[in-house]
């Protein structure tokens, strides 16, 4: 069926006065359905500029997805630019793609000194410049140097694998949650650099797990079972602010008091992946009393 590909497209690419989703009982408006001639079932009509710019008649996911990420990417390249507007004009934090509607955005949640992050590049930025509230910095070098890729300095704000393709990323909550959607920021190139290993690559695979008092190593991460498993795809994203956004399975993350992202590998050949932000919604609960936190291992990237 495509109705959930329409919804799950739509939590992407809304944009608050700039592009909107709708759906139209023909039955109940048969004058609309008239003046659009729309004859079969189901119709979509795209607009811009108050005109009709593009119609796909039947269900046609493919062809849907394709259109609407085109028209997204045409209503502007400032894409991320009106996110960070928005973001820095309310006082929240920036944001790659909407609010999922009748959640809240969560970093206010997030017990910020707990975070903990496994291999870890230590040349680039750490696991708290994940939830930094700006737009991520890469936007700005990407556009001054023209270059999709920037160099990592003292004052990195994104995040890369060091020995391998893998992230342990924990994040510990202030109260108890229900978890709805994450969103994932990533400025490599999709696929990365054939030519050079050593280039970063978008997350592909994630595995999720919740309630852990600590993080977790990778070798018991990849023997537990995952809360739940994700596979991002290209469709996945939203080129303009380089942006993931994935749908939860709502059920299984009620009352959550911390979270485990284990970024499995990358949409490529090569040996690192990047991430520049992570934005968390859902619904916020009591605040709990946060114990001392435990950390386990005693060497750097154990």
């Amino acid at each position: 069926m495509i109705a959930p590909l329409f919804e799950k497209l739509a939590n992407q690419f809304t944009r608050p006065k700039k592009i909107s989703f709708a759906k139209i009982d023909v039955d109940a408006n048969q004058d609309v359905a008239a003046a659009y001639g729309v004859t079969t079932m189901p119709t979509f009509i795209i607009f811009q500029n108050g005109a009709v710019a593009h119609s796909i008649r039947g269900a046609n996911p493919q062809l849907l997805t394709s259109k609407i990420q085109e028209f997204a990417s045409s209503v502007g390249s400032n894409g991320a630019d009106d996110a960070a507007d928005e973001a820095s004009g309310n006082g929240s934090h920036w944001l790659g793609g909407s609010v999922p509607k009748g959640y809240s955005e969560l970093s206010s949640e997030i017990e910020i000194k707990g975070i903990d992050l496994l291999n870890c590049d230590n040349q680039v930025g750490s696991g708290k410049s994940l939830f930094a509230p700006e737009k991520p910095s890469g936007f700005s070098a990407a556009e001054s140097s023209g270059k999709g890729k920037d160099k990592a300095s003292s004052t990195s704000d994104w995040v890369e694998s060091d020995t391998d393709e893998q992230l342990m990323l924990y994040i510990p909550f202030q109260s108890s949650i229900k978890l709805h959607s994450l969103q994932i920021t990533c400025l490599a190139s999709p696929g990365g650099d054939d030519d050079d290993d050593e280039v970063p690559m978008r997350p592909k695979t994630l595995k999720l797990y919740t309630n852990r008092t600590h993080i977790i190593g990778f070798e018991d991460a990849d023997e537990e079972t995952p809360t739940q498993v994700i596979e991002l795809t290209p469709q996945d994203w939203d080129e303009s602010t380089k942006t993931a956004t994935v749908e939860l399975r709502f059920v299984k993350f009620q009352r959550i008091t911390s979270l485990v992202v284990y970024f499995v590998d990358g949409d490529g050949d090569g040996e690192k992946i990047r991430v520049d932000r992570v934005r968390l919604f859902g619904e916020a609960g009591e605040k709990r009393e946060m114990g001392k936190l435990e950390k386990i291992g005693d060497e750097p990237g154990e």
